[in-house]
């Protein structure tokens, strides 16, 4: 799975005020701080009346000491196309994102096209977020004919099946699973796909949302989940991910990791899981698995019961 680091974003109130007075170095250290665990940098400056010249700033301050290549992440079309115009390397750039809304859709495209980025396609519509994989599978798949009959190609088209909080829609993470594999089933060539992972515990307590991230991470890999927004200072999440790719257990939990992977690959069930009960890590790790699976309902004190 390759990760895009989602920490330079304007929800946080420190990252808003350091772009708004153009802080440099605090800027630099956080993508730093990221760059031995992702495959890029996320720019997420948000809404369409952020102020233009921002993704040039941006670019002018962190291309020189950066190694890795950006996605671009705001509603405003200027903003997007000047940093496609700026970048060094548009090929290896995101487009963060479109939905399947005409107008956006069509736009966003005709970018991708032009300077041959990658795309991200929300499964959303002016209805919003739909309920069903199926209704999730039908936006992406508009989202990919219109994409492709631009030319641009099946590897550079991601599309997001959207993460609803656990706390809030507990049934939605089996939605988007169920989403992920019929992406990855239905068309040929596969098309990518991506999840914004800290979307999974918004608003659970924070000492415990790095753990439904990897854990939904985890699951979502074994259904097909090639890239995910994430945090990109998170070292275990990138070391389960290490865990995954080389099929290696080092900790006592990883055999429980590896598990709950080939699980998913092969529509297995929890309930035939085994796991080495007097290790608190796979406690932790299986149990919220069940809450995700929709086995147990969920609670701010699962990990407790």
């Amino acid at each position: 799975m390759k990760l895009i680091g989602e920490n330079i974003h304007i929800i946080s109130k420190k990252t808003r005020e350091a772009i708004d007075n153009k802080n440099e170095n605090y800027i630099i250290e956080l993508a730093k701080k990221q760059l031995k665990n992702v495959d890029w940098i996320d720019l997420n400056i948000g809404p369409a009346r952020y102020k233009e010249g921002t993704m040039k700033w941006l670019l002018e301050t962190l291309e020189p000491v950066c190694n890795k290549p950006f996605s671009f992440d705001t509603t405003n079309f200027n903003e997007m196309k000047s940093a496609l115009e700026l970048v060094k390397n548009p090929k290896d750039s995101i487009i963060n994102s479109t939905n399947a809304d005409d107008e956006r859709l069509e736009k966003l495209t005709d970018l991708a096209a032009e300077f041959g980025s990658y795309i991200i396609g929300l499964t959303l519509s002016e209805s919003g977020i739909p309920k069903t994989a199926d209704e999730r599978y039908e936006l992406a798949s508009k989202i990919i004919e219109v994409a492709t009959e631009k030319g641009i190609l099946s590897d550079k088209i991601i599309i997001d099946p959207l993460v609803l909080p656990i706390g809030v829609a507990q049934d939605q993470a089996q939605e988007a699973f169920d989403t992920i594999r019929m992406t990855q089933e239905a068309f040929d060539p596969p098309v990518l796909n991506v999840v914004g992972l800290s979307n999974i515990s918004n608003g659970s307590p924070k000492e415990i949302r790095p753990l439904i991230n990897s854990t939904f991470a985890i699951l979502a890999m074994g259904c097909g989940l090639k890239t995910a927004i994430a945090d990109g200072c998170d070292d275990e999440l990138f070391r389960i991910n290490q865990v995954i790719e080389t099929s290696t257990a080092k900790l006592p939990q990883d055999k429980l990791i590896l598990d709950l992977y080939e699980m998913m690959q092969n529509y297995g069930d929890l309930d035939e899981i085994t796991y080495d009960k007097k290790d608190p890590e796979s406690i932790k790790i299986y149990k919220t698995a069940e809450i995700l699976l929709n086995k147990k309902i969920y609670s701010h004190s699962y990990l407790d019961i």
